[in-house]
């Protein structure tokens, strides 16, 4: 099921719904230890990596506006 989800929502096959998903995970490969901050830079699992997945995966405010959305960003 997780598998299933992770291949679809990475592909962008939910996004014509209602509900668009995206799976944060760690990179199936070795990570050279490190300070925790920096693997998680690395895998992509830090604030800024997460913000920038969420913002490209919301359209864009103006087209959320005109749909009639209520979601906002601070």
């Amino acid at each position: 099921g997780a598998m299933v989800l992770h291949l679809l929502s990475a592909r962008g096959a939910l996004d014509e719904g209602k509900v668009r998903v995206r799976t944060l995970t760690l990179p199936d490969t070795y990570q050279d230890h490190d300070t925790p901050e920096r693997m998680y830079a690395q895998a992509g699992l830090d604030a800024a990596s997460i913000v920038k997945v969420v913002e490209a995966t919301l359209p864009a405010r103006e087209a959320a506006a005109e749909r009639g959305g209520r979601l906002r960003l601070a």
